[in-house]
């Protein structure tokens, strides 16, 4: 929309710049600048205009729009990016593109999801406007039992890329969540299709949920004590957009650097366990076990030492810590 392409070019500009320019980048007339502005302004952006100047935008808002990703990505990556405002689960509308033929790398984004699910069919809490849900395709050529760490290394990239806008590493809890200061700011959910004559995967969906803006009492009581965000964790109010785009750009490099590069993302994964010599219980369908966490196996695997001086390595499953 021409709206998203005049918002990209005001937030890419330190100072004014006139229709004029602007219309000749984009290929269209002045009034249709002038338009897009408007509506711009409609929606909360506050946009200076001077006259021999032209267009300054003063205040942008937190938003997840395709104009805010077009600002910080090329225009080739927008090709295969979907910017919506609230989906049911942004897993299940990849799913729908994923069967139609999407390509590898395709992605859905939205600002809300109204049925948003995290491991074992649990909810994952997604409130309008204060966090990041994103599923990202990958059409692996390996065997499935090949791609069973990929939500391993998509707990690096994604604590690699808040380290680039925030400044700050999480720690991870295997095996598939993020942490700040013991409370849990993102969940990765991964789901995969096979098919059923030939074994080969079909497709690999990507899920991610990333909390952002929460304050400490925006969460349900159900997780008040164990759910936090970044803004809560930090007091630092961070830009949605250029996490999403930091993210995509993560998730891109893991994609060049599957399977090749396990060491360097075993290595991070190690360095950020919150698990270490943590006592745990591992939960079971029948019963659940206590143990101490020793280790990451070079599979990431969860090491772990029973009371009885007896050792595992737990290569899937659900656990508690005991901070």
């Amino acid at each position: 929309m021409t709206k998203d392409a005049v918002i990209a070019i005001l937030k890419k500009e330190t100072g004014y710049i006139s229709g004029e320019k602007i219309g000749q980048a984009l290929g269209i007339s002045r009034a249709a600048v002038n338009t897009a502005v408007r509506t711009l302004r409609r929606e909360g952006y506050e946009i200076q205009s001077s006259t021999n100047k032209g267009y300054r935008l003063t205040t942008a808002l937190d938003t997840l729009h395709t104009g805010d990703l077009m600002a910080l990505l090329s225009p080739e990556r927008m090709t295969s990016i979907e910017c919506l405002d609230c989906v049911e689960s942004t897993n299940r509308s990849l799913q729908l593109r994923a069967l139609e033929g999407a390509p590898e790398g395709q992605i859905v984004l939205a600002g809300e999801q109204i049925d948003g699910r995290g491991r074992r069919g649990r909810r994952f809490y997604s409130p309008p406007k204060k966090g990041i849900y994103l599923s990202y395709l990958l059409r692996p050529q390996e065997l499935p039992s090949d791609v069973t760490t990929i939500t391993a290394w998509t707990a690096v990239a994604i604590s690699r890329a808040i380290g680039q806008v925030c400044g700050i590493t999480p720690q991870i809890k295997w095996v598939n969540d993020l942490y700040l200061h013991n409370k849990k700011i993102a969940g990765i959910l991964t789901e995969m299709s096979i098919e059923s004559e030939s074994g080969h995967i079909q497709y690999v969906i990507i899920g991610i949920g990333l909390n952002v803006s929460q304050k400490a009492d925006d969460f349900p009581e159900e997780l008040l004590s164990s759910a936090g965000s970044l803004f809560s964790e930090t007091g630092t109010r961070y830009p949605r957009a250029a996490l999403a785009a930091a993210i995509i750009g993560e998730l891109d490099q893991l994609r060049a650097d599957w399977p090749q590069k396990k060491a360097a993302y075993l290595d991070a994964y190690r360095s950020s366990s919150i698990m270490m010599q943590k006592e745990i219980v591992i939960l079971n369908q029948k019963d659940s076990k206590s143990a101490v966490v020793t280790g990451i196996s070079d599979d990431f695997g969860l090491c772990v030492t029973y009371p009885d001086g007896s050792s595992e390595v737990l290569q899937g499953g659900e656990v508690s810590i005991r901070f």
